[in-house]
């Protein structure tokens, strides 16, 4: 079967918070998109777009998760600046990680206040249930912290041939990322390109490199990485030779016999993205965005 690929550009609105975990009282951000939270907000827009009033059976969000996973693949997205007449630049996060964060990452601090007596009320301390404890979340700025510039979100979406999977309308209306409820997350949608062998002479190249192309073999996406180069996505462990970091990808979905968040989701030991392989080497795309030696 034959897969078609897209490339995507979001403009970042708003501040994301991609969780990745807690450092004292530092909610931490992942610098990138990963293929969870493109899954979930993609799953959450086509299911409240294809029903009338309000989407809360659980089994409509399982029917349109299965569609997304049986029909979709997508990397993880990166952020991106966009030069006067220029395409796209990816900002890697690990090419000069410190450089990055003060670019591109800021955090936002906050207590819950129990006015008329000017202080912090216990148990409403912002998800953080201790009384006076400051509570700070990281997250990606809309615009860099140096010069103003505005963030985009570059990454790709392949589509079976002949899905008629309504996504590219839901990408026009996607929120992303924690604290959604305070806006945060908001992007819109700049451009869904077609990915052709003539498109700008790239020849199936990912994200502007000959480090990355991709091919379709026995129905999946498959990824060729250049030596020496990034892992771009999270990937199993087992049978990559690699030099990085390693940690358990963990995430909560909502399963019908439980409620929202409380099924927890293993995919297994996984390289972080950013992790370099030691020589050329071939991937699966599978579900959530993950890599799989191939």
């Amino acid at each position: 079967m034959t897969w078609i690929a897209y490339r995507v550009v979001f403009k970042l609105k708003s501040p994301l918070h991609i969780g990745c975990g807690k450092v004292g009282n530092v909610q931490r951000t992942r610098p990138y998109i990963t293929g969870r939270n493109l899954w979930g907000a993609l799953t959450m827009r086509l299911t409240r777009d294809a029903t009338d009033g309000p989407a809360t059976n659980s089994k409509q969000y399982k029917c349109c998760s299965d569609k997304v996973d049986q029909e979709l693949a997508f990397t993880y997205f990166y952020p991106a600046l966009k030069p006067e007449n220029q395409d796209y630049q990816i900002q890697w996060p690990w090419d000069n990680e410190s450089l990055f964060r003060r670019r591109f990452l800021s955090s936002y601090a906050s207590t819950a206040l129990v006015y008329h007596q000017q202080a912090a009320e216990e148990g409403l301390l912002h998800e953080v249930e201790f009384k006076g404890l400051l509570h700070e979340v990281e997250f990606i700025s809309p615009r860099t912290l140096d010069g103003g510039q505005q963030v985009y979100l570059v990454g790709y979406l392949f589509q079976k041939e002949g899905s008629d999977l309504p996504w590219q309308l839901a990408c026009q209306r996607l929120q992303m990322g924690g604290e959604r409820g305070y806006g945060w997350g908001d992007m819109r949608l700049i451009e869904i390109k077609k990915i052709t062998d003539e498109h700008d002479g790239y020849n199936h190249r990912l994200f502007d490199s000959e480090n990355y192309t991709w091919q379709v073999e026995n129905n999946s996406i498959v990824i060729q990485v250049s030596e020496n180069s990034s892992l771009l996505a999270h990937t199993k462990t087992e049978n990559v030779s690699a030099q990085g970091e390693i940690e358990p990808l963990v995430g909560r979905e909502w399963q019908e016999a439980k409620k929202a968040g409380e099924s927890v989701a293993f995919s297994g030991m996984c390289w972080t993205p950013g992790t370099v392989v030691n020589g050329s080497m071939s991937f699966k795309i599978k579900r959530l965005g993950v890599w799989i030696g191939h």
